[in-house]
């Protein structure tokens, strides 16, 4: 094992404003919306590496609020075809269900190889069910589990489910199938071979050996967080054979070899974060930036921004959760919270509503956060940034109800569409 440098003992001292400055800039949102049609989406992925996918669409899925925060002409459609169509884009798996660029598929072998033995060595109803899938794919095309007759349940990972959507899961997640195209969330999926090019096929894996591939998926999840803490929680999932204490170690011996930088932030009193070292260049021209930024955000729920949830209460001094799978009772605030940003703070969040058949949006409820009282430039960056979000959407007005309607702190959202 390499000894640690230098730069681990005395690791690069900032201040929050900075260290937010960075997260944000590195995260393609100082300024927002600053690339352009499916290159600047592509872009933004290939320097992320993946970007979480949850089909839950009340203004748009995950991945498209994501992106419509980073590219200012962003349309669903545009992602489908990335997707779909040109197949620069997989559907499939890093941290959780993500998407990640197609040239990564080699990359992840050693999951598939896991899922194999889990589901192809140990699951009966994919063992059993497999060569009639495949047959029905190679003859007839795409399928989705409603395409199969198999007329039962089977335990599953997530409760009781048809033997179909079960086997079809298990083989994609063994790499034999992969999603074709989805209609709404449902997905259709065909043979690996017909939707990926051959020499990404037979691409040997990059890393076979266990610490190659833990030193790789550690430095690649740094590049999706942008400012990593060693801290235990769901940003560090899905490397395999990695806990905690394997985790600090191998950080720690990336900074020793210089390949990431660790960096300890004032008034967060939690030890050293880690950045990629490629980024480090982008670190000094945002301690040397003492402007702002007079623009606004919408961020997604999943946003890599907010992976580290509890690293971002840290620096931002902004608590959010996603209250979509707690009852009712237990939610603060609402359903469907959405987080908003201006310049290098989150100045407020808002539940939203989308009536499609008659292109309208609905503003449910809006809370500012503590201390945020906001002046015009605030407000026109907030006009500015809900009128790109209704472009986004398609959508042709923006409501409020009555019982907001009333209150002057919001009287500026009445202008966004004149």
């Amino acid at each position: 094992m390499m000894k640690t440098s230098s730069l681990e003992s005395s690791p690069l001292q900032i201040d929050r404003r900075t260290a937010r400055r960075f997260w944000l800039a590195a995260h393609g949102l100082r300024p927002p919306r600053a690339r352009s049609g499916k290159t600047g989406v592509l872009d933004f992925l290939r320097d992320v590496r993946a970007v979480q996918f949850d089909p839950i669409n009340i203004v748009g899925r995950n991945p498209d609020l994501v992106f419509q925060s980073r590219v200012a002409d962003y349309r669903p459609e545009m992602l489908d075809e990335l997707l779909y169509q040109d197949r620069l884009i997989w559907d499939g798996w890093d941290k959780m269900a993500s998407l990640i660029p197609v040239e990564d598929w080699p990359y992840f072998h050693r999951r598939r190889s896991r899922m194999e033995d889990r589901y192809g060595e140990r699951s009966e109803i994919v063992r059993e069910l497999e060569p009639d899938i495949l047959q029905a794919l190679t003859e007839d095309g795409p399928h989705s589990s409603l395409d199969f007759n198999f007329d039962r349940k089977t335990d599953w990972a997530w409760g009781p489910t048809r033997a179909a959507r079960a086997a079809l899961e298990g083989l994609y997640r063994m790499g034999q199938l992969g999603v074709h195209h989805r209609v709404g969330s449902r997905r259709y999926f065909d043979l690996v071979e017909r939707l990926l090019p051959r020499e990404i096929l037979d691409t040997p894996e990059p890393h076979p050996e266990d610490e190659a591939y833990q030193r790789w998926h550690l430095l690649r999840r740094v590049s999706s967080l942008k400012l990593a803490h060693p801290h235990a929680g769901v940003h560090w999932s899905g490397i395999a054979g990695v806990k905690t204490a394997r985790r600090r170690s191998l950080l720690k011996d990336l900074a020793g070899e210089g390949l990431l930088l660790p960096v300890k932030i004032e008034g967060v009193d939690k030890g050293v974060f880690y950045l990629h070292r490629q980024d480090q260049n982008l670190l000094e021209a945002v301690r040397e930036d003492h402007g702002s930024v007079r623009q606004a955000a919408v961020i997604a729920p999943l946003d890599n921004l907010l992976w580290d949830r509890q690293a971002a209460a840290w620096v931002f001094g902004f608590e959010y959760v996603w209250e979509v799978y707690k009852p009712r009772e237990d939610r603060e605030y609402g359903y469907y919270v959405l987080p908003v940003l201006y310049d290098d703070r989150f100045v407020g969040r808002f539940e939203p509503g989308f009536d499609r058949e008659t292109g309208t949006v609905q503003i449910k409820n809006w809370w500012w956060e503590d201390g945020v009282s906001p002046d015009g430039g605030m407000k026109q960056a907030l006009r500015s940034c809900l009128t790109a979000f209704l472009g986004f959407l398609g959508a042709e007005s923006l409501t409020l109800p009555s019982r907001l309607s009333g209150r002057k702190d919001l009287a500026w959202i009445s202008s966004v569409l004149d």
